[in-house]
This record gives C-alpha cells, structure tokens and sequence, in this order.
C-alpha cells in the first residue's frame, strides 16, 4: 500500500505540472485554448477520482478472478455501461462527429455499421461466452481442442488486434491533448501510458470497469448537454436543422444521401462486414462478458450496452448536424478557409469547437476532460486484454500447463501490462507523424477474420477439429493483415510505393471467408483420433453452453 501511495503521489504531481506547462498554441487550436484552466481543473479532477478508484481496488483485488473480472461481481447494468465506455473510443466522439459534420447522411451509416455487431453478440455469443469461458475467450475456442497450440494461436491474435488498437488510440491521446492544452507530445504519450499501467497494474478489471463507467457517464452526459444546447438554436426542430444545414453545406441536398462511403460497393460491403463481425471478435469486448455472475447478466449487460451506444451515436448525428451551421458558418472557428465558395470550419475537433460555441470554456473544459478519460478507459481495458492473453493463456495454460499459481499468474500480467504499457508509449512516439486511422480498420479486420470465425465455429460447429481451428485462425489472422499492408493505405501511402497490390482498403470480405474455408476444409479432412474425440466433446460442451454448469473452472477443466 505505502508503494501504491507514493505512486499515486508522483502521479499527481506530474499530472498537476504537466498539465500546468503551457507550451506554444497549436495551429488550429482554439484561441487562448493552451491556457484554459477549466480543462486543466477537471482533467485533473478526473485523475484524482481515477487514482482514488485504483487505490481501493487494490485492496479488493487478491486472485486471478478478481484481476481479470472484478470476482464475477459487476451486475448487468454496470457491466453494460462499461462494454459501453470500453467501446465508444475518442474516435467515436471525436471522428464520427467530423464525419457527419463533413459528409453528412455517410457518417450515420458508418455508425450504423459500429452497431450492427450487437444483435450478433446479443443472440448468438452473450450466453455462451459467459457459460463457456471464464477469463479469455480463448478459454471457449480451446475448450474441447488441442489446449497448447489453441490458446497460443488466439492469444497471437489477440495481441495483434490490441498493438494495432493501442497505437491508434496513444497517437489520438497524444494529439488530442497536444491540441487542447498545448502539451508536448512526447510528455502527453508517457502521461497517458503511465496512468493505464497503474490502472490496470494496481486496480485490475475493477479499477478498469469502474474507469470505464465513470467515462461512459461522463460521455454520456457531456455529449447530451452539448447536444441540447445546440439542437436548442433550432427550436428542436429536425426539419429547421436539415433545411438551414443543406442550405450553407458544400455537399447541399446531398447532405442527406448516401455519398461516398458507397462509391465503391466492394470497399463498403467489406468494411460493414469488418466493423460488424470485428465487433464480436474484439477482445476487450469479449472478456467483458466474464465479468458478471450469470448468462443473464451477460444477456443484460449486451442490451444496455446496446441501448446506450444507439442512443449516443444519435446524440453524435445531432451534434455533427448542428455543427455545420453552429461552427461551419463562425469565422471563430474557421481551420480551413472557404470550400466551394462557401465557410467551412471546424475540421477534426468539431465537437470540442461545437461545445466551445454552445457552452463557453467551462463545457470545453468538461468536453476535454471527457476525450482524455475516453482515452484512457480504452487504452487501459486493451491492456488488459493483451495481459491476460499473455499471463492466462500464454504464461499458465501453455508454458506451465495449467499448473501456475494464482500470485505467479497476477505477478505475470502486471508485468505484462508494464511491458505493454512502454511498448504503447514507444510506438504511439513512432507514429506520431503517420496516419494511423487505417490501424483501426486492420484491428477490427483482423478481429473479424481471425478471432471472429474461430470462435463463432468453436461455439456452433460440431465438427470443429484442432487442425481446423488453427489452419483457420492463423489463415485469417495473415490473410487480414497482409491484404491490408499490400492496400493503398500502407503500401502506396506509409511505405512509397507507387501503386497498391491489393485494390481495396478493406480486408474483411476477403480474409474472413479465406478464414471460414480453411476452417471447414482441415476439419473435415482431419480423420485422427483425436479429431473424433474433439467431435464427441462437443455434447459435453453444448450442456455447460446452454445450463452454464461448471462454468466456473472454464480454464481449467
């Protein structure tokens, strides 16, 4: 306790002179905006509040149960608006809003495909997840196949989806408080890195949930007022917003029509199914499910997380809708001149500028101080993924067999939080100068075809062998990731190369049926006896699936 103290002591003080550094404003930063001490008082509010949490949960967390899912004690509801705070990342306040703002009806859509992974969670996997697994999903894909190779396979995976997701979201933490508080870079990535690695080291996934719950209300609440303060300009008239917004837009009427994010019917079947399948291969979503008592907990927790996210992404619509005329028409705000003879201003931080506009400096503070903790909830539940990944599967079910103790297994993740943290620093400094949005297209793609169809097979399919399970897991997992490095976005526009192998940007609709094929083919043609065994355990393993019996030794049975 007394290094819990004196950690949470120096954090303090490094956040209060971090944040007290007032470097030279960001060009297309708000006026003055390095100085505002509104977000200044409340993000450090937030990090008093979060290091509180941490050092109770500290005290609470004893076993590898309460490290990886708070004991089984987060009820439906709780659980819900953290899978909701873990899902709804800075680029869903800060991107989706953009958007809206610059491309209109297309934004929706893209929001619409986010969305759609939930009924998939909901009626298919909430149940079986919560009755088959017990810390990872791996726990389910290796339930009745080969332990050692399985788990080492979806482990890989997990990893690759988590560097690629922490990347994105460290170079969006880095930028985003550069922007707002006119912080050095590299000072903004050690801050946030640091903070995970005490969240996740000393708190674990009670410290972690209760993060994220606290960011979701805060989310929640913040984008609602900024909402309404706008909507409020227009008399809460829809049919006033759209007739003034596709009045000064560039795009005019067709604001309101599908444009180009359906310009290429390929690259958007292929990013829906990416976005929608990914969703459920997702492993920070995924290991949340272990967190509640029951499969109706489970099943609760998928709708309010539902509830929630389809209400905030309409509160996002309204709010980028508003900002076309609120901040495209206010020369205050203005980052990129005139488009088509008409203002357009606003650029990536609409919504920071929108809540400036509606809500002065003291909504702006809270709005900023909302990104940041978006930020780190997210950053600390994928490291804690890829922990567990690293210390449940890798470290105790493959190097010892099943056979480590429960202080070595916790000593093992926190290490490997630690480990992970500095690798998110390091790489968030990295690409600090690269465009980094198609990394969130590849950890969704490759969460849909390399998780996803292992999984959803493990669940359903019979004949699921683990030949099967590992020529198609690794075959998803390569074919994602190399399809998205042979596309425009990394071959022609990080690594100089004059033309793109792979047309398309999206891997999804082709690395997932490459995935899906694989699976089937070495299963069906896998005639051992073991492959039979396999077969027969699935009786087994559709009883505990549907009754939840002796879910509660899942890792280890």
């Amino acid at each position: 306790m007394r290094r819990l103290n004196q950690l949470c002591c120096a954090l303090g003080l490094f956040a209060l002179s971090a944040m007290a550094y007032a470097g030279p404003p960001v060009e297309g930063a708000l006026e003055k905006q390095a100085t505002n001490w509104h977000a200044i008082i409340m993000f450090c509010i937030f990090v008093a509040l979060s290091m509180g949490i941490t050092y109770w949960a500290s005290s609470r967390t004893k076993s590898t149960s309460d490290f990886y899912t708070a004991g089984g004690g987060i009820t439906g509801m709780q659980n819900g608006l953290a899978i909701a705070g873990d899902y709804m990342s800075a680029a869903t306040l800060l991107g989706l809003t953009a958007l809206v703002y610059g491309q209109g009806f297309d934004g929706y859509l893209y929001m619409l495909s986010f969305f759609a992974g939930w009924p998939i969670i909901l009626f298919m996997m909430a149940e079986r997840l919560r009755n088959l697994g017990r810390f990872t999903f791996a726990d389910i894909t290796s339930f009745r196949l080969d332990q050692g190779s399985v788990r080492t396979m979806a482990a890989i995976s997990s990893l690759t989806v988590v560097c690629f997701y922490l990347i994105a979201q460290m170079v969006g933490a880095g930028q985003l408080i550069k922007l707002l508080f006119g912080l050095d870079y590299n000072i903004a990535i050690v801050g946030v890195g640091i903070l995970m690695m005490v969240y996740v080291t000393f708190g674990g996934m009670v410290a972690t949930t209760w993060v994220q719950i606290i960011k979701a209300c805060m989310l929640l609440t913040g984008g609602t007022l900024a909402m309404l303060l706008a909507f409020s300009q227009f008399g809460f008239s829809f049919h006033t917003l759209m007739e003034k917004a596709t009045a000064v837009h560039k795009l005019g009427i067709k604001l309101m029509t599908p444009g180009s994010l359906l310009a290429d019917p390929v690259n958007a079947i292929s990013l829906g199914l990416g976005l929608m399948f990914g969703t459920a291969g997702l492993p920070h979503i995924l290991m949340r499910f272990f967190t509640v008592g029951d499969a109706k907990e489970a099943r609760k927790s998928v709708l309010y997380a539902s509830g929630i996210v389809a209400y905030f992404f309409n509160v996002i619509f309204l709010m980028g809708l508003c900002a076309i005329l609120v901040v495209g028409t206010n020369p205050d705000f203005f980052e990129g001149g005139t488009i088509g003879g008409k203002l357009i201003g606003g650029g990536n931080m609409v919504a920071m500028h929108l809540a400036k506009a509606v809500g002065g400096d003291m909504l702006l503070g809270f709005m900023a101080a909302v990104a940041f903790a978006t930020i780190l909830a997210v950053v600390s539940g994928l490291a804690l993924a890829g922990a567990s990944a690293i210390s449940h599967d890798l470290y105790a079910r493959v190097i010892k067999k099943g056979k480590a103790t429960e202080a070595a297994e916790i000593r093992v993740s926190r290490i490997a939080t630690i480990g992970l943290g500095i690798v998110a620093i390091l790489l968030g400094i990295a690409f600090e100068k690269q465009n980094v949005a198609f990394m969130v297209g590849l950890a969704f793609g490759v969460a849909a075809a390399g998780n996803f169809p292992v999984l959803i097979m493990s669940m359903y399919w019979k004949g699921l062998t683990t030949r099967g399970a590992i020529v198609g897991g690794y075959g998803g997992l390569l074919s994602s990731v190399a399809f998205v490095v042979l596309s425009k976005a990394v071959w022609v526009d990080v690594l100089g190369n004059k033309a793109a192998i792979f047309p398309y940007s999206q891997p999804a609709l082709f690395a997932m049926p490459i995935a899906f094929l694989l699976i089937y083919i070495f299963s069906k043609s896998d005639s051992s006896a073991r492959a039979k065994a396999e077969i027969e355990a699935f009786e087994d393993q559709y009883v505990r699936a549907q009754t939840g019996f002796g879910a509660s030794t899942a890792s280890s049975h």
